[in-house]
């Protein structure tokens, strides 16, 4: 069956130019682009005076991120122009192993939104992390015979790299070997250690925070992925890199961005419109959601609309609002004026399916397993005054970033266990969920801003282990055990009481339901938070999560305690210890 797209502005990715004509579509590709009689196809599109762009390309992202399941997803970004996501599913590969990745793969096989899949490189993340098990590059390299398979995902162990450890060199070779892409995770890595890091085979980074660290590394000859997430958001500070000399090597992604904004703000549409906002070119925009993401992981006949590529094509409205009316999937139309056709669930086997829904692995806690004491130290009530006065080591929250930094001051262990709300100084813990360990990472945080009681969630990169931040022990121990209760979610305690939860129960990390309802969960939550203090520039989960994420500099949270990311050693949370 052949359609024809009549009379649009077609927006041509190789020369920058738009120009009125048709598109010819015959079953899933693009066969002419130029100018036809309606006798030359079987339907009939008249697009006059709309747009004719290339499915979006959603180059970096974490489905679980969004807590949705693959279908749920689509129905979503499908609506907003994305046609094809790259995803990493490292969340769920380290609660569930290789079960993960098989979920992955197969609850997207045969969708209409097309889902590359890049395998996790770092399952954990560094030997400082707990997961539900380890993958080694012999685990891995069965899926790459994969058709959706890519490539090797964030090689987040930068460290790693760097020092030669023979299980990184392994896996990056597995991949170079297939002549297949590498992507990078190495933030403020630069200078000799980032060409040692780039020699090794990664071609790509989305942990480009300022202009100069992205500079160099398209100097370099690496990608750079202009990430505009839910917490990390670095379009603003990589706005320069749409300039002419930089914006050939550069595309975007989303990386983590949760359901509510999706819903509300879009997905690569909306940081197109950003780019836009801050006097950007839409056409500079698109190349890089586009033919770019496409180059970059050697996608053929992807990202354009010229003959003999695949038909993923957007009708849109209004270009610089970026006006989605209708899309084309491979030629065959998902979205028809706004509104996403029926997507059919994909089957997995369901006993897999049981196990992805039963993650948690953890006996219940209690008050008393909260209280920070040093080493030593049997009973806080017991210890002088003088004794109590401790110097500390403190995460703080950059704001809109995932990087942290080391702020060390003076607590008082008798009062509040340390708890300053004043100065916004609150208690955090990491609890190991996966194997029975019974580990429990505590220390303090700043710059969540919470005043009262305490959040908790599964979700907690990338190991995901259980994440509670808190003003008291008694809400924190509510807040913990109820995210065990219901096998994985985020929840907001007060006094003793539940004001709001959210259940996901898909390996903790992603909801059953239907994305406006996870979407109306997901806001809920957050809004309850803000009603405890927190700021509402502040995304307080999302931001929780990367709190325990120990290859992101300067200082994180593990169930094992303190790590220093850019001495990759474990620290005292006392200062004189």
């Amino acid at each position: 069956m052949k359609i024809l797209l009549k009379r649009g502005k077609v927006i041509n990715v190789f020369t920058g130019e738009i120009e009125e004509s048709d598109v010819l579509i015959e079953n899933n590709v693009i066969i002419g682009v130029g100018e036809y009689n309606e006798d030359d196809a079987d339907i009939i599109k008249d697009v006059s005076h709309k747009y004719i762009c290339p499915g979006l390309i959603d180059g970096h992202i974490h489905i679980e991120s969004t807590m949705l399941t693959p279908v749920e997803l689509a129905k979503v970004v499908l609506a907003h122009g994305t046609t094809s996501i790259v995803a990493d599913p490292h969340e769920i590969a380290n609660v569930c192993g290789i079960e993960g990745i098989e979920y992955i793969l197969g609850k997207s096989e045969d969708i209409p939104l097309h889902v590359y899949v890049m395998l996790p490189s770092c399952v954990p993340a560094t030997q400082f992390d707990e997961s539900a098990t380890e993958l080694m590059a012999t685990d891995l390299e069965p899926y790459y015979d994969v058709e959706r398979v890519l490539g090797l995902a964030e090689m987040m162990n930068y460290p790693g790299v760097l020092s030669g450890d023979l299980k990184v060199k392994e896996k990056i070779h597995d991949a170079v070997a297939r002549n297949l892409v590498v992507d990078g995770h190495a933030p403020l890595v630069t200078g000799r250690d980032l060409d040692r890091y780039i020699a090794a085979g990664i071609q790509s980074d989305h942990e480009c925070s300022n202009e100069e660290e992205a500079k160099e590394r398209v100097r370099k000859g690496q990608w750079v992925m202009i990430r505009q997430g839910t917490a990390a958001r670095n379009l603003e500070g990589l706005l320069p890199m749409f300039n002419d000399r930089y914006k050939h090597r550069c595309i975007l992604v989303t990386d983590d961005r949760h359901p509510s904004d999706l819903l509300e703000d879009g997905h690569i549409d909306n940081i197109i419109r950003l780019a836009v906002k801050n006097g950007k070119s839409v056409i500079t925009a698109i190349q890089m959601a586009t033919i770019q993401a496409a180059q970059c992981f050697n996608l053929r006949l992807v990202g354009a609309i010229a003959p003999g590529y695949r038909a993923d094509i957007l009708v849109l409205d209004d270009l610089e609002q970026f006006k989605v009316r209708d899309v084309y999937s491979e030629g065959e139309q998902v979205v028809d004026n706004g509104k996403v056709v029926q997507i059919e669930e994909p089957w997995i086997d369901d006993d897999l399916y049981e196990r992805i829904c039963t993650s948690f692995h953890m006996n219940e806690v209690s008050e008393k397993d909260f209280v920070i004491k040093p080493e030593g130290v049997a009973d806080i009530d017991g210890m002088s005054e003088e004794e109590a006065q401790r110097k500390v080591r403190v995460i703080k929250i950059i704001e809109e970033q995932l990087l942290t930094q080391e702020w060390q001051t003076q607590v008082n262990l008798k009062k509040d266990n340390g708890i300053d709300i004043e100065r916004d100084i609150l208690k955090l813990a990491v609890i190991e969920r996966h194997n029975y360990t019974g580990h429990i990472g505590l220390g303090y945080i700043s710059g969540i801003g919470l005043k009262e009681g305490a959040i908790a969630a599964s979700v907690s990169h990338d190991s995901h282990n259980l994440i509670v931040i808190g003003t008291n022990e008694k809400d924190m121990a509510l807040a913990a055990n109820h995210i065990k209760k219901l096998e994985g979610g985020s929840v907001v305690v007060k006094d003793g009481q539940i004001l709001a939860d959210m259940q996901l129960k898909i390996g903790g990390l992603m909801a059953v339901e239907p994305a406006s309802y996870v979407a109306e969960k997901n806001l809920k939550v957050r809004e309850m938070v803000y009603e405890l203090g927190v700021p509402k520039e502040i995304e307080p989960f999302m931001t929780m999560a990367f709190v325990s994420l120990p290859v992101i500099p300067d200082i994180k949270m593990s169930t094992k305690g303190l790590i220093d990311v850019n001495k990759q050693e474990r620290v005292s949370l006392f200062v004189d210890e």
